[in-house]
């Protein structure tokens, strides 16, 4: 990437020096005079509004009557810088795509403005259009200029595409009596929690983050000979999961944790850069974002020989028992915590039975004097799941943990089991094995669906998976 900003100069008149940069070089006068001509004229045939458009129609209609006579402001976001003249690849503010169906196509430095007016409010959607080439922006702006991006939206098309009314960024300006997500806390909220249960196009798009995710861990298991002789094996098992994220979808929706052997007990591990060694496990959590921006989150932890070992298939199966309780837990109308409660009561008991604990499993699970055997699991067992990986994350505590599972929500199911290789509280043969299973649930008024089921989860369906890999190898 050395020739992005090399050249920057308006269209009438050549660019002087410039001592802010020594990479600036000056346009010559013919290309001045010619940049500008030559061009065949744009298709104007508008698309049809996108699958999306109508079901963002009724979430804007929803925010609009929450807050009547109110203006309100959802800004994309803009770019952040990588390092120096490099930035990181645009990904729009959550509510912001929820909001407009904008995905991985968005604009950075939109906005979606609502206006309020006698009857709700008129929904406008701002963002900078493209320039026309007879301007300078178009050759020479290496941030947006279209000779070095390619092809930018246009006003019209994207006002077709989304059915939504558009703008120029230029006639977009802000007032201090906006509501602005991010800033305003009501607004902010209500915007998370609509999120909380999921309309028909989001479900779709989160069976299609699960079907790409899980030919991602068929990737990471067909290349496991590969992985086992790279040094570096946690950064192969990285690339190959992320090679088929971009090419079937839009890209990671969080960074890949690739943790093998001891690595595998630290929660998020993703230095990645261990060895992948034969006898360990190692913990794969991964998830696939689509181009809805609708992301899967699915872990799955794999005997890298092939084989558990009797300690870890104990472990694993253990891991499993509690994810199956909690599946089985929930259902319409019970609370989110439930799950949690449930996955940890197996825990506990297990981890009694194998003489880890200083008390028994039901002083352990006291609520205000047990706790013990959360020193082996200290995160929670489930977190909603859509446009963000940890979704609704700014919803108030009694619509989310204490909130009541519906019809339509999406969450994960994820207890594990992690020995650190320091800890001196459990037997040898225990330390350095780490152990999650996590899966993606669809609520439906019959109960639970598994989304990920068809990824093997028990520890004789993953020994099976990985020798069919080696058959085909």
């Amino acid at each position: 990437m050395n020739t992005s900003g090399d050249n920057e100069a308006t269209a009438t008149e050549p660019q002087q020096s410039d001592t802010t940069t020594n990479r600036r070089q000056n346009y010559g006068q013919g290309f001045l005079d010619t940049i500008s001509t030559g061009w065949a004229e744009r298709p104007a045939t508008l698309p049809e509004p996108r699958e999306q458009a109508a079901y963002a129609a009724a979430r804007r209609q929803a925010v609009s009557a929450a807050f009547p006579g109110k203006r309100l402001v959802i800004p994309a976001g803009s770019l952040k810088q990588r390092s120096n003249d490099t930035d990181y690849p645009f990904r729009a503010h959550s509510a912001f795509s929820h909001l407009t169906g904008w995905g991985s196509d968005s604009e950075p430095d939109s906005v979606l403005v609502f206006e309020p007016t006698a009857e709700g409010h008129t929904a406008t959607l701002y963002f900078r259009e493209r320039a026309d080439r007879t301007t300078a922006e178009f050759y020479s702006d290496a941030s947006i200029g279209e000779f070095w991006i390619g092809p930018r939206p246009a006003l019209e098309g994207v006002a077709a595409d989304l059915a939504l009314a558009t703008d120029h960024l230029d006639a977009f300006a802000a007032s201090d009596e906006d509501l602005v997500v991010g800033e305003d806390p009501d607004l902010t909220r209500f915007v998370s929690e609509l999120r909380l249960v999921k309309d028909d196009y989001e479900i779709a798009q989160m069976r299609l983050a699960v079907d790409v995710t899980a030919a991602g861990f068929d990737d990471i298991v067909a290349n496991l000979p590969r992985i086992i002789e790279h040094p570096r094996g946690e950064r192969v098992v990285e690339g190959v999961f992320h090679q088929r994220a971009r090419s079937d979808g839009n890209a990671v929706g969080y960074d890949t944790i690739a943790a093998s052997g001891p690595h595998a007990c630290y929660l998020h591990w993703t230095r990645n850069d261990g060895a992948v060694l034969p006898g360990d496990l190692i913990l794969v959590d991964a998830g696939a974002e689509v181009d809805s921006l609708y992301t899967a989150d699915i872990t799955r932890t794999l005997p890298v020989s092939g084989r558990f070992t009797d300690i870890q298939r104990r472990i694993y199966e253990t891991v499993r028992e509690a994810a199956d309780a909690a599946f089985a837990a929930a259902r319409p109308g019970v609370t989110f915590r439930t799950l949690h409660e449930t996955a940890l009561a197996v825990l506990a008991r297990r981890t009694s039975e194998w003489g880890l604990l200083p008390v028994t499993a039901e002083e352990a699970l006291d609520a205000d004097r047990g706790g013990h055997h959360r020193r082996y699991m200290v995160h929670g067992t489930s977190h909603h799941l859509g446009i963000d990986v940890h979704d609704c994350a700014q919803a108030r505590r009694e619509m989310y943990y204490d909130g009541i599972l519906q019809p339509g929500m999406v969450f994960t199911i994820e207890p594990g089991l992690y020995f650190q290789i320091d800890d001196v509280t459990v037997p040898e043969e225990y330390r350095g094995i780490g152990v999650r299973i996590e899966d993606d649930i669809l609520m439906t008024e019959d109960g639970p669906v598994n989304l990920s089921a068809g990824i093997p989860r028990t520890a004789d369906e993953v020994e099976a998976w990985i020798a069919r890999a080696a058959d085909r190898a």
